[in-house]
């Protein structure tokens, strides 16, 4: 079992930056692939970014390619979500979600999931 807790959320202007954490508890944080996920109202929760479990490797949808960046500190058991140059579509509830397995398979299909944290990106 493992427990995933978000923070870092809030209100930014268009254009700002926010950094999100996620942080696993257990031993066996790098034995997961994982990821990042988002529901915006109304809408259907949409994939993010993934991240292998060693973090050498990194996947992003097509809408954050070049502005978001993922990464994960093994040691602390937390996972990271970098945003930067965010604008308002990017306002949505953000999910952290670990795979069941430390093999990223795309597109990710996770076991767990944390509460998530909302973005907010004010125009």
């Amino acid at each position: 079992q493992v427990q995933l807790v978000e923070s870092g959320g809030g209100l930014v202007q268009a254009g700002g930056s926010l950094r999100l954490s996620c942080a696993a508890n257990g031993r066996t944080f790098s034995s997961y692939a994982m990821g990042w996920f988002r529901q915006a109202p109304g809408k259907e929760r949409e994939f993010v970014a993934a991240i292998t479990w060693s973090g050498s490797s990194t996947y992003y949808a097509d809408s954050v390619k070049g502005r978001f960046t993922i990464s994960r500190d093994n040691a602390k058991n937390t996972m990271y979500l970098q945003m930067n140059s965010l604008k308002p579509e990017d306002t949505a509830v953000y999910y952290c979600a670990a795979a069941s397995t430390r093999i990223l398979v795309l597109p990710l299909t996770p076991r767990y999931w944390g509460q998530g944290t909302q973005v907010t990106v004010s125009s």
